[in-house]
């Protein structure tokens, strides 16, 4: 099964600037992409997360309920 990508430009927390760090997702106000968290996440706690990328639990958590949410809107309805 094919998921769509997100639709991040629906994320507050996030901003996509032609010519800034080559127009990804980044974490508003930051030159930090989203993806470099997220891939993170794998392998490391939130705390170590905040510590290495100087980013906040808020933003963190509003990244990662847009997802969910996201994920919520996209999944198939076949359980019901």
């Amino acid at each position: 099964m094919a998921t769509s990508p997100l639709d991040w430009s629906q994320c507050p927390a996030v901003e996509s600037i032609p010519g800034k760090v080559s127009g990804a997702w980044t974490f508003r106000d930051t030159r930090l992409p989203v993806a470099t968290v997220i891939e993170n996440l794998e392998d490391l706690s939130v705390e170590e997360v905040m510590e290495q990328f100087d980013v906040t639990r808020e933003q963190i958590t509003a990244v990662l309920e847009f997802v969910a949410q996201s994920l919520k809107v996209s999944a198939p309805a076949q359980f019901e």
